[in-house]
């Protein structure tokens, strides 16, 4: 753990001074206000932003970080079932990368840990309170990665459990007991106990229906190679709120799989524009959104139709991170942007499928974790 510097108390002072000139937007249809964390992965920053009747506002800018001369690459963030602390990867580190723990409220520092090999997307169980983080490990050749186990009260990494290739898009099951990720470069799916720190299933992930079966003893690879055709690159998972279903990101083959989690079975496949990259389900698991990276937009899905709504254009450049809102009436969604552009984040309107509102943020706005409700 360390202690703020003065240069980094001298930039959050800097960076809320710059919240009078952030981009605000107009009245949104909103009744109440909607707080969310956004990780800037060129910046430095985590940022601060509230949604509420009279549009979007960035709130605070916190510098995160241990090298104030290098870009370090934020990338996952999320908050703690509690509300009361955010956690958020440090990809780029010396070689390891590290994961800091902060005060909601405060946005102080109170702790940190090392993880693996550029530690990425992050979740945490509220049946446990540990936070499962996926080591997406850019260095050197393509070999298996791993998740990394932290106890987030002693903020010690106490478990690597291994996976495939690249991992990515760490999210849990609603009650905490089941852990999925996805390796992006060998194209699998796993789901691990979060109990016992064990792969329980994997899954390979195709262009077609075809599956491996669940892995519980015997070798962990098991399972055929994957056909011919374009590569899966899955990117995301996402396990719907009631636990029978999860929503897979197929970057490669512009989809997303429907995976029937009881039969650990590919269901439905629904046909994105080009790169789709995070996902979210709404509560109320009528709502499936989903950031098309490549192609600049959002898309919208009916998931008890299975059909398209729309694909919205973003107000900017590389949509990143989806969260929709706990009561299922919007979806707040990170844009990136290039070069030296500011990064956006957009409310949108899941009934009207209207932008209502955007907010500039830091450079390479990436990762997003919804805080509260007021």
């Amino acid at each position: 753990m360390r202690t703020d510097a003065p240069p980094r108390r001298l930039a959050a002072a800097l960076g809320a001074a710059l919240c009078a000139a952030a981009a605000a937007g107009a009245q949104t249809s909103a009744e109440q206000s909607y707080f969310v964390y956004v990780a800037a992965e060129s910046d430095d920053t985590v940022d601060l932003v509230r949604f509420g009747p009279d549009g979007g506002e960035l709130l605070r800018r916190i510098p995160v970080g241990i090298l104030p001369n290098e870009i370090e690459g934020p990338h996952g963030i999320q908050v703690s079932p509690d509300g009361r602390h955010w956690y958020v990867s440090i990809a780029h580190g010396m070689p390891y990368g590290t994961v800091h723990k902060f005060e909601t409220g405060t946005d102080l520092e109170v702790g940190d840990t090392t993880a693996g090999l550029f530690p990425a997307t992050m979740d945490i169980s509220p049946a446990t309170g540990f936070l499962f983080v996926v080591n997406f490990n850019l260095h050197g050749d393509h070999v298996p990665s791993n998740v990394s186990v932290i106890d987030t009260v002693s903020m010690t990494e106490i478990a690597q459990i291994e996976q495939g290739v690249m991992p990515h898009g760490s999210r849990l099951s609603a009650d905490g007991m089941l852990a999925y990720s996805v390796a992006m470069m060998s194209a699998e799916l796993f789901e691990i106990d979060t109990m016992t720190f064990q792969p329980s299933r994997r899954m390979r992930l195709t262009g077609d229906n075809e599956t491996t079966t669940a892995v519980v003893d015997g070798d962990p690879h098991a399972g055929h190679a994957m056909g011919g055709g374009p590569a899966a690159s899955p990117t995301w998972v996402q396990p719907a709120p009631d636990g029978r279903h999860a929503y897979v990101a197929l970057q490669g083959l512009n989809q997303v799989l429907e995976v029937d989690l009881e039969a650990w079975e590919p269901r439905r496949r629904f046909h994105t524009r080009r790169g789709p990259y995070n996902i979210d389900v709404s509560a109320d698991g009528r709502h499936l959104v989903v950031t098309e990276k490549t192609n600049d937009s959002v898309g919208f899905w009916n998931l008890e139709s299975g059909t398209e709504r729309a694909s919205v254009p973003a107000s900017a450049r590389i949509t990143h991170g989806v969260v929709i809102t706990p009561d299922s009436r919007f979806a707040i969604v990170t844009v990136e942007e290039i070069g030296g552009e500011p990064g956006r984040v957009e409310l949108y309107n899941l009934e009207s499928l209207e932008r209502e509102a955007v907010v500039e943020v830091g450079k390479q706005a990436s990762g997003i974790a919804f805080w509260k409700t007021e």
